[in-house]
C-alpha cells in the first residue's frame, strides 16, 4: 500500500472516530454578531512525535485541558496512542501506566478534574478503556468485553461512565458504576460513535442512527429519512436541546455535511452554509450556540469550524499555512469562562506527513492575549 492510499484509509478511520468533549458551561455576554465575536487565532500543537494526529479534546477549565491521539501512525509497531494536558502554559505527555500500551485513543471524557476517561484501541485486540488524571492512567478492564468489540465515544458524570461502539455490526454501549460493568447490544444493526448526556449517535450502514437512554435500556430513535448519513458527533445542554453532526454519503468524494437538532420532541435536520464540507466534531457553551468542526475540501488548506445560533450558521475559517495541502479538524472543545474554543486534529504537508494540530478561535477583543498564551 502507498503512502498516499495509507493517508486515505487512515482519512476514513479518522473521520468515524470523532467522539465529544464534555464541558462545563459559564456565563458570558450575548454577541450581537457572530462575525464580529469571533476569529481565528493561530495554528498550533503539542508537539507528537511523526506522523501524529489528535481525535478528541476535552475543556474541564481553561487551564485543564485534555486531549488523544496517536503517534507514528503508519508503523504498525511503535503505532501508540498518547495522552496530553495543558496546564494553562503548556502541553505535557500524560503517562499510560500499561504493557500492553495503548493503540488509537479516540474519545475522553471526565467526571472531574481528577477523574478522567479514556477510550480506543489497544495491541492486544480488546478495546482500550483508561482512568487517571494528570500523574497518569492506568487501563480498566471491564468485565463483559471479548476480542473483536469496538469503542469509539465516552462520557462520564459523577460515578457512572458510558462507553459506546459496536459488536458484531450492532451498537455496544458499556455501563461502569462503581466498578460493575453491563454491556448492552442494540437490536438493530448499526454502530455508535460518540455518547453525551443519555444520547448516542451513529449509524446504521445506511442512514443515521441515535440511541436514547430511557426506561434503564438504550434504544433507538426515530429520526428523519436521510438514506446514506452517519453522524459521528453530539453536544447535549439538556433533556431539551441537542445537537448531532455527522454527513450524508452519495459516492466516493461526494459527502455532504450533516446536522441534526433535538427540541426535546424530535430532531430536525439544520440548514448549512457550506455543501461538501465534512462535519466530525461539535461542542457548545449550554446555552444554544454551538461550534462544529471537520474539513472542507474546497478551501482544504485552511482550518474549518461553522458556528450556529438560533437556527443560523456561520463559517470561520483559519489560516492557510503554507506546506500544508489540508487541515482536517477531529474535534472541538468551549473553554468555559473564556469564550473561545480549541479544535484539534492535524495537518497534511506537500509529502503527505501528518503533524498534530491545535486550532484557536476565540472573541477578536482577546485574540490576541490568548494566541500568545497557547504557545508552547
Amino acid at each position: 500500500m502507498t503512502r498516499r492510499s495509507r493517508r486515505r484509509a487512515l482519512f476514513l478511520i479518522l473521520a468515524t472516530s470523532v467522539a465529544l468533549p464534555q464541558v462545563t458551561p459559564a456565563a458570558h455576554a450575548d454577541p450581537r454578531s457572530p462575525a464580529a465575536i469571533e476569529a481565528w487565532q493561530q495554528s498550533t500543537s503539542v508537539r507528537l512525535q511523526a506522523d501524529g494526529s489528535l481525535s478528541d479534546v476535552l475543556a474541564v477549565s481553561s487551564g485543564d485541558v485534555w486531549a488523544v491521539g496517536q503517534q507514528q501512525i503508519w508503523d504498525v509497531w511503535k503505532n501508540r496512542g498518547t495522552i496530553r494536558h495543558w496546564d494553562g502554559s503548556q502541553w505535557s505527555e500524560v503517562a499510560i501506566r500499561d504493557a500492553t500500551a495503548a493503540g488509537n485513543l479516540r474519545s475522553l471524557a471526565a467526571a472531574g478534574p481528577s477523574d478522567v476517561w479514556a477510550v480506543g484501541d489497544s495491541h492486544d485486540g480488546l478495546p482500550y478503556l483508561a482512568h487517571g488524571d494528570v500523574t497518569g492512567f492506568d487501563r480498566v478492564r471491564p468485565q463483559g468485553l471479548r476480542s473483536g468489540d469496538w469503542l469509539g465515544g465516552v462520557d462520564a458524570k459523577g460515578t457512572k461512565v458510558v462507553a459506546v461502539g459496536s459488536r458484531e455490526k450492532r451498537g455496544l454501549v458499556l455501563t461502569g458504576q462503581n466498578g460493575t460493568w453491563t454491556v448492552q447490544q442494540l437490536k438493530d444493526k448499526g454502530a455508535l460513535y460518540a455518547v453525551a448526556g443519555g444520547f448516542a449517535v451513529g449509524d446504521t450502514g445506511t442512514e443515521p442512527l441515535i440511541a436514547h437512554y430511557s426506561g434503564g435500556t438504550w434504544k433507538p430513535m426515530p429520526l428523519p429519512s436521510i438514506p446514506g448519513g452517519y453522524l459521528r458527533d453530539i453536544q447535549t445542554d439538556n433533556a431539551k436541546r441537542a445537537v448531532a453532526v455527522g454527513g450524508v454519503y452519495s459516492g466516493p468524494g461526494d459527502i455532504a455535511p450533516l446536522a441534526l437538532v433535538w427540541n426535546g420532541k424530535r430532531w430536525k435536520r439544520q440548514s448549512l452554509p457550506v455543501t461538501g464540507a465534512r462535519l466530525y466534531g461539535v461542542t457548545g457553551d449550554g446555552k444554544g450556540r454551538y461550534w462544529m468542526t471537520g474539513y472542507d475540501p474546497d478551501r482544504a488548506a485552511e482550518p474549518f469550524v461553522a458556528r450556529c445560533e438560533k437556527g443560523a450558521c456561520s463559517i470561520i475559517r483559519g489560516g492557510a499555512d503554507k506546506g500544508r495541502s489540508s487541515v482536517r479538524l477531529q474535534a472541538v472543545t468551549y473553554l468555559a469562562g473564556k469564550g473561545a474554543v480549541w479544535a484539534v486534529g492535524h495537518a497534511v504537508d506537500t509529502s503527505d506527513r501528518y503533524t498534530d494540530v491545535v486550532e484557536s478561535f476565540a472573541p477578536k477583543t482577546t485574540a490576541a492575549s490568548t494566541a500568545a498564551r497557547t504557545r508552547s
